[in-house]
């Protein structure tokens, strides 16, 4: 089976592992709502680091950079559904419920949602799409499953109106500070754009006024000084800090370490 599987290609999602697997870094688009069926699931965004097991359910923010680590329970396997709330059909909820969308959200970027009866039967209704191959999802019903899981959402946690009606574009915001806590987040420069509320070309004149240097040759830099650092004063392996780190490979780690020091990361000096 491919992990992750489309249910409703684009919108709902099934993940089934039965190995550990932690990912390089995730980037959520759209607000989503994560129901663990089994396994542990962990998420570290830059302020909040989540863990939920079977049953548990979380709502992500969207606009964020984050990792997951994906661990089965022993003996068993790790499976999760995800649906994407997709912004345009979250308007279209605002406009065939006329609720009032004029309030900013303020609140943590990402909840855990208290189990209850509603939502539990809601997400077991999805289950056998997932677990079979022969099942299929038509595009209007696997609609009408978003519509009643934003819902049941609102009826469990009124408050979560703002969370998910929140239509408002994302402000420029402080880059110098942004970039020194998410440098080690392998994304592309467009990504860290959009993140700074900026167009591409407003976010590389900033950055060279900011830093006094190009993104891509900045963030190759901190990233390689900051592996020196957890390697001479931590101790700690290459191959344990790399993917970490923003690199795609440790050879490109190796490589790029040894042309910035003149040595391997292997062969330097513990202090």
């Amino acid at each position: 089976m491919i992990s992750p599987a489309e249910i409703l290609p684009g919108v709902i999602f099934y993940s089934y592992l039965s190995a550990e697997r932690k990912e390089k870094v995730c980037f959520w688009n759209h607000h989503t709502l994560v129901l663990q069926v089994s396994g542990k699931f962990q998420m570290e965004t830059l302020g909040q680091t989540l863990t939920m097991g079977g049953g548990e359910m979380l709502l992500i923010r969207k606009n964020q950079l984050g990792t997951l680590t994906k661990t089965p329970l022993p003996g068993g396997n790790y499976e999760t559904i995800v649906i994407s709330l997709q912004e345009d059909l979250l308007r279209k909820i605002v406009l065939e419920e006329k609720l009032e969308t004029d309030r900013k959200y303020v609140g943590p970027p990402n909840i855990l949602i208290p189990s209850n009866e509603f939502l539990q039967g809601y997400f077991q209704s999805i289950v056998p799409y997932a677990r079979s191959s022969g099942a299929t999802m038509t595009d209007e019903m696997g609609i009408l499953k978003v519509k009643e899981g934003v819902k049941l959402l609102l009826f469990a946690m009124p408050a979560l109106r703002n969370f998910l009606f929140d239509f408002s574009e994302p402000h420029k915001i402080d880059l110098e500070k942004f970039m020194l806590s998410n440098f080690h987040f392998n994304v592309p420069i467009e990504k860290f754009a959009q993140l700074t509320g900026r167009s591409l070309a407003a976010f590389k004149r900033d950055f060279q006024k900011t830093f006094g240097s190009a993104p891509r040759h900045w963030l190759q830099e901190k990233r390689l000084n900051a592996a020196k650092y957890l390697i001479e004063t931590k101790h700690q392996k290459p191959s344990a800090i790399y993917l970490d780190l923003g690199f795609e490979s440790l050879s490109h780690f190796s490589n790029s370490f040894k042309k910035k020091f003149g040595v391997a990361p292997t062969e330097i000096d513990y202090i």
